[in-house]
């Protein structure tokens, strides 16, 4: 049985409510049709084929206009978009429409692998300065102690370097390159596969919350929309589209982190791994995309930053600072575990500390004890702890 179809008046009022405009074109189409890009070189829908070629306020025009083929469904629902409604939600949630042409819209939106309708954006950064270097940093959710350590530190030294990192705030490298990211000077992206009114995981709100603060939450789906598998493989394309290289810091042989690595791949953008032991799983898909020469073998952010840079845009020095040979080696790792969580001009509680580190907070104090001594962390005058370069 057949959708029941708009009546006149019905297609009237859709019309008006869009009119010209292309931003609110862009927003009803984002309530009636998902990206659906699942994989690259993935074909696109008859829909989506005939917003390509007529733009989004003209495709709309026809739809209503019962005038695109295979279309009977997407024209059935046109009564259930309101524009209106949506710009209001989006306000009420203190997020933001970006579409091609606002000034904080990034040129890497615009390639055919990516372009979204619009996206919603929550946060205090601009999205186009932090797109102009950014990495992402992905990998598996079943991450393991190693892996982890190792996103973190990617993810501090590539903000420290004034790059960000983009991820999906995901459980396991997603979280650990975030929290990385987060104790450098630049800001970082999380790209969520829901709406923007919703956070996926749940229990990532702080984190996430954490990232608004002083970078971007991102989506392109409409409000209400859930955290879907679909969905998670659409997104990877605008993590990997938005990024000067992606980073797969550990990944199995079928961890949808390979997924944004094929993305990367599809859009010639540079991918790199971090290898693993052999012996483990987790470390299988980058093991074996290192070994066929897909991915660039890196093992820190000075790696990453030389790989995604370009001529003349790394300063060799600040490179070299990020090597194996920085001076702060010589700290043990629960020393370094705090040391990068110390911000240069924020002050960071010891209640935070023992908080983002599962340790105790005698063993924090501990730590810091030492630090200070050396000349790594030093108490601001709120009573938190800053930052230090060490003596």
């Amino acid at each position: 049985m057949s959708a029941q179809q708009p009546t006149r008046r019905t297609v009237t009022l859709a019309l008006d409510m869009v009119g010209d405009d292309e931003r609110r074109a862009r927003i009803a189409w984002s309530r009636l049709l998902e990206p659906g890009r699942e994989r690259p070189r993935h074909d696109s829908s008859a829909l989506a084929a005939a917003i390509e070629q007529d733009g989004h306020v003209l495709a709309w025009q026809r739809l209503c206009a019962g005038d695109l083929d295979r279309a009977e469904s997407a024209r059935a629902r046109v009564a259930e978009v309101d524009v209106d409604a949506e710009i209001d939600r989006v306000r009420r949630i203190g997020a933001r429409t970006l579409i091609p042409g606002d000034e904080e819209w990034p040129s890497a939106l615009d390639h055919p692998s990516v372009a979204p309708h619009l996206i919603y954006v929550r946060g205090a950064g601009r999205l186009d300065l932090l797109a102009r270097r950014s990495v992402a940093v992905v990998g598996s959710r079943a991450s393991s102690g190693y892996g982890e350590a190792v996103a973190r530190e990617i993810g501090n030294g590539l903000t420290r370097a004034g790059w960000s990192v983009v991820s999906g705030a995901a459980f396991g490298i997603d979280a650990a390159a975030h929290h990385g990211g987060l104790t450098g000077e630049q800001g970082c992206v999380a790209v969520l596969p829901c709406g923007p009114d919703r956070i996926y995981p749940a229990s990532h709100a702080r984190l996430i919350d954490a990232v608004s603060r002083e970078g971007v939450v991102i989506t392109e789906l409409a409000t209400g929309m859930t955290a879907q598998r679909h969905r998670f493989l659409s997104r990877n394309r605008i993590i990997a589209g938005l990024s000067r290289a992606v980073v797969v810091v550990e990944a199995g042989l079928r961890s949808g982190s390979l997924n944004t690595a094929g993305w990367a791949e599809s859009m010639h953008i540079p991918v790199a791994a971090v290898p693993g032991p052999v012996t483990s799983m987790a470390s299988a898909g980058c093991n074996e995309w290192i070994a066929a020469g897909r991915a660039q073998l890196v093992v820190d952010a000075g790696d990453v930053i030389r790989l995604a840079g370009h001529i003349g845009e790394i300063d060799g020095e600040e490179v070299e600072r990020l090597g194996p040979a920085r001076s702060a080696d010589v700290l043990t790792q629960h020393q370094r575990r705090v040391h990068d969580l110390l911000r240069v001009r924020k002050e960071t509680t010891v209640g935070e500390l023992a908080s983002a580190l599962l340790m105790p907070v005698e063993e924090i104090l501990a730590q810091l004890g030492v630090l200070s001594v050396q000349g790594w962390a030093v108490q601001g005058e709120f009573g938190g702890w800053l930052r230090g370069e060490g003596r």
